[in-house]
C-alpha cells in the first residue's frame, strides 16, 4: 500500500509543481527539497496556507516560515538548495536598499537578523544608503546574531549566537564572536 501510494505522488508531482508556481516563482522549486525529496513541497504547501490563504504575513516568491521577514524579497539572493534558511523562526532579512548575498551551503539559526542598512544618528525617521551583504559558501550564522550593512564573510566563517558583526571578514574559516564580534579562532 505504501509502495502504491508514493507512485500515486510521484506521478502527481508535475501537476503539484504546476499549481505551486501560480505562488512561487519556478527557480525556486528545485533543488534538494524538491528534487530529492518530498519535503520541499510540504514547506510550499504550508507556506501557501499561512501566507496566501490565511493572510498571516506577506507572499513571498518562495516558500517562507511563517516569522521569516524579508524586506524586498527581489534583493536576496541564495541557491534554493538552502531554503532551509527561510524556515527558520524569527530571521530578519532588512534588504530595502541593499542586496543580501547568501553563499551556497550557509545555515541561519533562528532569530538572526542581517541589515543593509541603519537609521541616520541625527534622524531617526531617515535611513542611511544601503550597503549590501555578502556571507560566504558554508557559514553558520548562530542564533541571535545579527550582521549590519557592508560585511563581507568569507567561506566557511561561523558567527557565534549572540555575536554582532560590524565590520567584514573575508578571510574565512574563522569563528566570530562578541559585541561587536572579533575573530576567536581559526579553523583548520
Amino acid at each position: 500500500m505504501k509502495k502504491i501510494l508514493r507512485k500515486i505522488i510521484y506521478f502527481m508531482l508535475p501537476c503539484i509543481r504546476l499549481f505551486l508556481t501560480l505562488f512561487f516563482d519556478e527557480k525556486y522549486l528545485k533543488g534538494r527539497y524538491f528534487d530529492n525529496s518530498l519535503s520541499g513541497y510540504l514547506i510550499a504547501f504550508k507556506s501557501i496556507w499561512v501566507k496566501n490563504i490565511l493572510r498571516l504575513g506577506r507572499p513571498m516568491p518562495f516558500p517562507t516560515g511563517l516569522t521569516c521577514l524579508i524586506s524586498n524579497p527581489s534583493n536576496i539572493h541564495f541557491d534554493p538548495d538552502d531554503l532551509n534558511n527561510f524556515q527558520s523562526p524569527g530571521t530578519y532579512f532588512q534588504n530595502f536598499d541593499g542586496q543580501i548575498y547568501i553563499g551556497r551551503g550557509t545555515y541561519i539559526a533562528p532569530n538572526v537578523g542581517i541589515i543593509t542598512s541603519n537609521h541616520e544618528l541625527t534622524d531617526l525617521d531617515a535611513h542611511t544608503d544601503g550597503k549590501d551583504v555578502i556571507i560566504g559558501d558554508k557559514c553558520w550564522i548562530g542564533m541571535n546574531s545579527v550582521i549590519l550593512p557592508g560585511v563581507e564573510l568569507g567561506e566557511g566563517t561561523v558567527v557565534a549566537a549572540g555575536a554582532v558583526v560590524t565590520k567584514s571578514f573575508p578571510q574565512g574559516k574563522i569563528i566570530l564572536a562578541g559585541v561587536p564580534a572579533k575573530v576567536i579562532k581559526e579553523i583548520n
